[in-house]
């Protein structure tokens, strides 16, 4: 069991720099018990805000032991302008259809634009439906001047398939649309391999007539996804491939180029292909096709790690910023942003990357089933000047996992914070028996060293306006009461 005895005169929080802390909800604290034996009444740590409106309160009772309490509430509070132009909106909608912060983060134009584009593209849509029909009559499936069933099947069918792949690009979109701006090289490279599993499925029909229809939906789907990740679901001043590039500002130029170059690519890749199957061998055997395309697609997928491989960003995600914190701890310098981006591996989950660091976690969790508001008044007070907790999950001989929650005002700039300090924990292991010990220590480096690292960063050519470490959006620590004394 982690030792959680008092920290007595080794916090020494007079040198440190004082930052804003999260609005309190509660102000005064308790009156000390003394002398007077008389219980002391119960006191309010901290409240953990969940977005569906759950609270999980932490309560002391007066005995050292903690008291927790589920509280279901109303969603927080709005600006009454907010809460006037969405309130007809359902939440789960609203965060399905919307962008992050609507209606503040778009213009005023931005709904009812959206509002008259969706039965727009409802018509385009029914348009291509008919003309589909058209087309497969005139390639001879089907005629306008004999039965038209058999064209009307197949275009069914057909627009079936691509009904199914638009479902996925919804769900996509309303779901993980946020998601690929963190990591643009990642995801670029895994969509190509999405992409080739969905080709795999097409490829597959002639095999199984019969399921021609989930085959080709599940390939339309992966191309669908494959698109979204290239194309981005956000603003272009969001697409951050494009707007690496536009150095000067121009980034409707580079979409345009972009679009030059991408139908270069096709005109000729769609010359090639037909060359292709116009030959002998593809043209008769399936075997020959099958092996033709899997020789195509290694080099597709080789082509396209070579040119993320080459992409410099001066943004800082969670990879990129574990190598420059790891690299200021263990040697006191900032690589450049070149050098960065040549050692960060484009296909590395996160969850393979070491510290392990699990941020927006419950206080419950850092506990380890203590009920002990001890514990819990020592870890406000050590980090009473940050706007994260961070605790150490220890399993005996393996290695260790760093916990980080956040608390309301927490920003980029904390994450990476906590970054830096769990590299220093990491580097710098003691003993789990003295870990509020050794949690001081990496506070009181962090204060030291943090200064540093920023200034390196900026010399070393990263801009810190550039930092989209995000914060989690659940829990979200408030904090209710906090001792000013140690």
């Amino acid at each position: 069991m982690l030792s959680t005895h008092a920290a007595g005169g080794r916090f020494r929080w007079g040198a440190l720099p004082r930052r804003l802390r999260p609005r309190s909800s509660l102000a005064s604290p308790p009156a000390s018990g003394g002398g007077s034996g008389e219980p002391e009444k119960e006191r309010p740590l901290l409240v953990e805000r969940y977005r569906d409106g759950v609270t999980k309160r932490y309560m002391s009772d007066g005995s050292s032991k903690l008291q927790i309490r589920l509280e279901k509430h109303e969603s927080p509070v709005k600006g009454v302008e907010d809460e006037n132009a969405d309130s007809l909106i359902p939440q789960a909608i609203r965060d399905f259809v919307l962008p992050a912060g609507f209606p503040g983060s778009v213009t005023v134009d931005y709904l009812e634009y959206m509002l008259l584009q969706f039965p727009t593209n409802v018509t385009g849509w029914i348009c291509h439906v008919l003309v589909t029909s058209s087309l497969l009559k005139a390639v001879g499936v089907g005629s306008f001047t004999g039965t038209s069933a058999a064209a009307s099947a197949a275009a069914i069918r057909w627009v079936s398939k691509d009904g199914i792949g638009a479902f996925g690009r919804l769900l996509i979109g309303g779901c993980f649309g946020t998601l690929f701006d963190d990591d643009p090289k990642k995801w670029r490279m895994y969509a190509d391999f999405i992409g080739s599993a969905g080709s795999i499925f097409e490829l597959a029909t002639p095999l199984y007539p019969g399921y021609f229809l989930p085959l080709a939906s599940l390939g339309n789907l992966a191309k669908i996804f494959k698109q979204a990740v290239a194309r981005g679901f956000r603003d272009p001043s969001f697409r951050v491939i494009q707007n690496h590039f536009a150095q000067s500002g121009n980034l409707g130029e580079i979409a345009a180029k972009e679009e030059v170059w991408e139908v270069g690519a096709q005109l000729l890749g769609l010359s090639i292909g037909v060359f292709i199957m116009d030959t002998a061998g593809v043209k008769s055997s399936y075997l020959t096709l099958t092996a033709t395309w899997l020789s195509i697609r290694l080099l597709h997928l080789w082509l396209r790690y070579q040119s993320l491989s080459v992409l410099k960003f001066r943004t800082i995600n969670l990879k990129r910023g574990r190598i420059l914190v790891r690299s200021h701890v263990a040697q006191h310098t900032v690589p450049d942003y070149v050098v960065c981006n040549e050692e960060e591996n484009i296909l590395t989950w996160e969850g393979f990357l070491h510290p392990k660091i699990s941020f927006g976690v419950p206080i419950e969790r850092m506990l380890g089933g203590e009920e002990s508001s001890d514990k819990v008044n020592k870890l406000l007070k050590l980090y009473k000047n940050e706007k994260y907790v961070l605790f150490v999950e220890q399993f005996g001989s393996r290695e260790p996992t760093f916990l980080v929650a956040f608390k309301e005002a927490a920003t980029s700039m904390s994450v990476l914070r906590s970054l830096w300090q769990a590299h220093w924990l990491q580097k710098n292991q003691q003993n789990q028996d003295v870990v509020f010990s050794w949690l001081e220590d990496s506070i009181l480096a962090l204060e030291d060293g943090f200064t540093d690292f920023l200034e390196q960063m900026e010399r070393a050519g990263w801009d810190q306006n550039q930092i989209i470490l995000k914060v989690p959006k659940e829990p979200i620590l408030m904090l209710e009461h906090l001792d000013q004394e140690v």
